[in-house]
């Protein structure tokens, strides 16, 4: 199911890029609400307290009830979170989009690959993940924390594909031939340090045609 998190929220009367910087400055995050054809709303929340929540979830995919100045809260995805581009941890502006219970929403959920394969586990394979996240389009109540992949059955050179799974109550639209993760044959083995290394007959006969050299100078 859903994971739900709450966040309190102020209107915003001030707009501008002046008034974003103070706002930042008072360590507030300008943010606004959107979708279902209502008008976006800008509001305001405080920065620490989005900091921790954004801690603890994963953000694409977690139902925010966002309460505005003690109004009834409104569900909804958190769209797009902008960041300082040097200082990460720094959130320049929040985009909250608006869902409705009985309406299917399009998010990113993250894949989670579960055991440990055959070829794995047996035959000294290394499992490689290529997808980290599938699209799902889903009711808002019926997103999963994760998409969880068992991986047992796969030996050496065994693949799955995007077509090869499920999700209860929503829907992939990944294409189906995208590959999730495949079972590779064991590396080569490096060098072991210290063994033996064959020689070349190059070397040698260039150092024993300089020594004649030297000795007929002499």
């Amino acid at each position: 199911m859903a994971q739900t998190v709450s966040l309190r929220a102020q209107s915003r009367t001030t707009k501008g890029k002046g008034a974003a910087r103070s706002l930042r400055r008072a360590g507030v995050v300008p943010a606004v609400i959107y979708g279902h054809g209502r008008e976006p709303e800008s509001v305001q929340v405080e920065a620490p307290a989005l900091g921790r929540l954004l801690l603890g979830i994963s953000a694409q995919s977690t139902i925010v009830d966002v309460t505005v100045d003690d109004r009834e809260p409104v569900k909804a995805l958190i769209r797009e979170i902008q960041r300082h581009p040097l200082r990460a941890e720094n959130i320049l502006h929040l985009d909250l989009y608006e869902v409705r219970a009985d309406q299917p929403v399009t998010v990113e959920v993250a894949v989670h690959l579960t055991g440990t394969s055959e070829g794995v586990r047996n035959h000294g394979g290394v499992l490689d993940q290529i997808l980290y996240s599938l699209t799902l389009r889903v009711l808002p109540s019926e997103i999963p924390s994760s998409i969880d992949v068992d991986v047992t059955a796969l030996d050496i050179g065994q693949s799955l594909h995007v077509s090869d799974i499920s999700v209860a109550n929503g829907t992939i639209e990944n294409d189906g031939g995208q590959t999730i993760c495949v079972v590779q044959a064991p590396r080569a083995e490096e060098a072991v340090p210290g063994a033996p290394v064959e020689e070349t007959s190059s070397e040698p006969e260039l150092i024993r045609k300089a020594k004649a050299e030297t000795e007929a100078a002499e």
